[in-house]
Parts: C-alpha cells; structure tokens; sequence
C-alpha cells in the first residue's frame, strides 16, 4: 500500500484515515473495535476520533481497542478540541483554559501518554489566535502532542496561525481537516494551493458527502429512519435535485469499474492533487470493507475527466460548510 507524508512532518500515514465519529454512538463497542482491528490488519495506520464525539465515548473506544490490540504505536493518533463537554460557559471552545482540561481527559479515555495530532475542530474569532498557539505549544514542549492541526477553518486563519508561529516560534500546524468531496470542491480555490506551498496535510472528511454520493437519499423519498439527516439539519440541507443526478451519473461511471458510487467518490478523494488522507468513517462492518476495498486501487484520467464535468474543479453544489459558522457563500 502506498503510504502518505503527513505534510512536512516526515510521518507516513495510510492514504485513507479510519474516522471513529460513529464509535460509541450508531455503532455499538464490540463493533467499533471489530472494524478498528481490521482496518490496523489491513495496513491503515491512521485514527481521527474527537473528544466530542458521543460524549467522549469515541475516544474511550479507540483507547480501549488500541489497549487490547496493543498496536498504539503502530497508530498516527488524532483527535480533536473545541466542543461542548459541560454546560459551563468554559466547557468549550479553544482558549488555553479548555485546552488544557481537554487535553488530559482525552488522553485518559484513550489510554495513551500522548496525542500524535492534536487538533483544533473549529476556528474561533473573538480571541488572537496567539493563545491558542501558546497553549499547544506548551503540549508539545510537555510532550503530552507531537504534532498540532486544525480542522474546518479558513485559509486565511491558517495563513495567520503560520504567520504567528514563525513570529513567536511557536509549534506549527501540520494539518487542515476540511469537507471535500464531489459535490463540494471549494478547497480546490484556496485551502489546497496553500497547503501545497506550506507543507500542510490535508485530511478530508465526508468525502461521499455523508452518503448522499453512495445514494443514501434517494429524489423524492423521504429521508431514511435512523440517517445522520434525520437529526442534523445542516445535514439534511446538503440534500438536493441535483444530488442525485450527479448520483446517478457517478453510479454509471462506478459500475464500468466494477465499483459502487460510493467507492468511486472516496478513491476520487483519494487521489485528487494535494490530498492527504480522506477520512472514511464506517457505521457498520460492511462500509468498513467496501471502503476498504479503494485502498490499492487508482483513479484513472478517464474517470477524473468525467467527475469534472458532473461538477467542475472549485464549485459546489451541495454545502458542507453550512456547519461552520464562518462560511457566509450560500450554495443553491
């Protein structure tokens, strides 16, 4: 399999990153770790969870899968910090105060002595970005992190955090975890030449755009119980007419490959210019092996030309930063 810098670190990562948002949440402990052991066997060496994610019950899955398994040092470990994990006004966010709690309950659930990615889940704007830059910096002086990231940002805010980074000599981010996938390629205009230029890894998450590109929502049917839209409305607001005409198209295109839409958008993810590790974030055992199955396989030119044309380089046609907060362009 081939492997992936993890920007300029030097690091090699898997070209896909097991993503555990569904641990401990749609996907029950006995599950999770069944799909982790697998995908470790299978060559992937790269886990993205978040302390958010289900209460914290993701990252104590990932630790204890990891215990058991005893291949924590085989493993590039991410996780993420800015969510609420208390009600108090002080239980979220990136300032130093938050950071530094996070930091230890996450390292506690995932049974490790240090985080290899630590990342920030979202910017934040009413605060310089200076403090939080201090704050990782010191994880890294403590070794408690060894490498620092951010994820749904600007690319501005990126450029500014580099900026601060050199002026201060403060740890630098290594790695942006945006929304990339067929329907949304906006990164392609900014975020994907900067990363190119600074070293900066890029690790796509939602690259089969939450399942619409697998045809999770069929046109004129209502939405699937139990779906991921049904309780997310920024989900559900992704979800158009023209979904799934690109849908049907790339099912046309998969099936000449003896492949699924869904398999076509990741290994498309995969394998565009600039793009790092996309995240495939399996709720069963299932979507795990189909997913799977793109890791050895290649994009070839004839099918690139093709998605191009369904949805052209830097457009969109679905919004996948309608969760940002900072995104004011409006797809549709």
């Amino acid at each position: 399999m081939e492997l992936r810098l993890l920007g300029r670190t030097g690091v090699m990562v898997s070209p896909l990153c097991l993503g555990a948002m569904n641990f401990g949440g749609p996907t029950g402990e006995e599950e999770s770790i069944r799909i982790i052991d697998a995908a470790l066997d299978r060559g992937i060496n790269f886990i993205d969870t978040a302390n958010v994610y289900h209460a914290g019950e993701s990252e104590r899955i990932v630790g204890k899968a990891l215990k058991q398994n005893g291949k924590r040092n085989s493993v590039v470990l991410a996780t993420k910090v800015n969510g609420a994990m208390g009600p108090g006004p002080n239980d979220r966010g990136i300032t130093r105060y938050h950071i530094m709690q996070s930091v230890e309950d996450s390292l506690r659930r995932l049974q490790t002595d240090h985080i290899d990615l630590y990342q920030l889940h979202r910017p934040a704007f009413t605060f310089p970005q200076d403090e939080t830059l201090r704050a990782l910096d010191d994880l890294v002086r403590q070794g408690k992190v060894l490498y620092t990231g951010t994820s749904t940002f600007p690319a501005w805010k990126i450029m500014e955090g580099l900026a601060l980074s050199e002026k201060y000599h403060l740890t630098r981010y290594v790695s942006e975890q945006p929304p990339y996938n067929i329907l949304d390629r906006r990164i392609e205009n900014e975020l994907i030449p900067l990363a190119q230029e600074y070293g900066i890894a890029i690790i796509p998450w939602s690259p089969i755009a939450g399942g619409i590109l697998g045809g999770r929502y069929p046109q004129g049917q209502p939405l699937p119980e139990g779906s991921r839209a049904v309780g997310m409305p920024a989900m559900a607001a992704r979800i158009n007419p023209r979904n799934q005409q690109v849908v049907d198209k790339l099912q046309k295109l998969a099936q000449e490959r003896n492949m699924n839409a869904a398999q076509l958008a990741l290994l498309w993810a995969k394998d565009q210019p600039g793009i790092t590790s996309p995240i495939t974030g399996p709720r069963t055992f299932e979507h795990y092996e189909k997913a799977v199955a793109v890791l050895d396989k290649t994009l070839d030119e004839d099918a690139r030309k093709a998605i191009d044309e369904l949805n052209p380089p830097g457009t969109a046609l679905s919004d996948f930063f309608n969760s940002s907060g900072w995104m004011k362009m409006k797809v549709g």
